[in-house]
């Protein structure tokens, strides 16, 4: 059974010039433990989904479709309603962990206050919780930081503290919005790690929103691939990995470094991303793929067997 089970959703942003189509027709599901990634180029409308799950969205989109949690449809909850699933059903780490904390709170009182408006929880009771979830997100000597401010902690800590405001308050869902950007490589393999632990220790479902295939690899079981806002390819990821069928992923896997062989040479995509201001009506990345033939100009692919492509693997194996 789903626990978040998202069908034909549709977002649209009006604007001055005209409107934006940024997620168009996106269908997936995710269970209970589950992880699964969410890839693409920027502007694909990753980050756009995520919102509208948690019922963040601006003020000038229109949204469609069914985003169905707990037997509830998301889209259709008021902003009292969604306060109530926020943090303590379903978090979201956001991918600036600066600009997501406040930097004129003390980190005790930024995290201590999501379980005082969610659960009423106060005094040491509330900053016992507060130890507790530094500790399971590996601040050292947390006993004595919990009054330092956002500015006295590392990129890597403060990513720290944005994964304990999510989990504070044990959600089932965590939704992680590129939670390694501007990170060294090194912190990044931390992170990643803790995300992890916190998943197999708590069962938490976690939905990963990034553009690094390398992030993905090892950590998610299921893998989305979206492009122009549409659904490109979905599959197992390690089945992606090994035999991608769509020509988009593959062009993403070969613009991805092989450690195994650096004398290996970087292919990237040619062209642009689509003009999202004017509604798909046939393949998004048929002018930038090397495989298209004249019908992938003239006809919206359709997504079958997890993957939206006209021509067969077959033909552009």
């Amino acid at each position: 059974m789903s626990l978040l089970s998202v069908q034909n959703l549709n977002i649209r942003f009006s604007t001055n010039d005209g409107a934006v189509y940024a997620v168009n027709d996106v269908s997936f599901d995710i269970a209970a433990g589950q992880k699964l990634a969410i890839v693409g180029e920027s502007g694909s409308g990753k980050s756009q989904i995520a919102l509208s799950v948690m019922g963040l969205l601006a003020k000038n989109a229109q949204t469609s479709g069914q985003v169905m949690f707990d037997g509830h449809d998301l889209l259709t909850l008021s902003n009292t309603e969604m306060n109530k699933i926020r943090t303590r059903e379903i978090a979201m780490i956001f991918q600036d962990p600066m600009s997501s904390l406040n930097p004129y709170m003390r980190i005790e009182r930024q995290l201590g206050e999501i379980v005082e408006h969610h659960e009423g929880v106060r005094g040491a009771a509330q900053r016992k919780r507060v130890l507790d979830v530094m500790d399971a997100v590996q601040i050292p000597d947390a006993k004595n930081r919990l009054r330092a401010y956002p500015h006295e902690f590392s990129g890597g800590m403060r990513q720290r503290i944005v994964i304990a405001m999510a989990l504070i308050c044990n959600p089932r869902l965590i939704l992680a919005d590129e939670p390694t950007t501007a990170l060294d490589v090194t912190v990044q393999a931390q992170i990643m790690k803790l995300l992890d632990e916190i998943q197999r220790d708590m069962g938490t479902s976690i939905v990963l929103i990034t553009h690094d295939l390398g992030v993905v690899a090892g950590f998610c079981e299921d893998t989305l691939v979206l492009y122009g806002g549409r659904v490109m390819e979905t599959a197992r990821t390690e089945a992606l990995f090994e035999a991608p069928t769509h020509p988009y992923t593959r062009g993403l896997l070969r613009a991805v470094p092989n450690i195994t062989d650096p004398s290996e040479t970087l292919t990237s995509i040619p062209g642009s991303p689509p003009n999202q201001m004017k509604w798909p009506e046939f393949c998004p990345f048929a002018p930038r793929c090397p495989d298209a033939i004249a019908a992938c100009h003239t006809t919206l692919p359709v997504l079958e067997n997890g993957r939206a492509c006209i021509r067969s693997v077959e033909e552009i194996a």
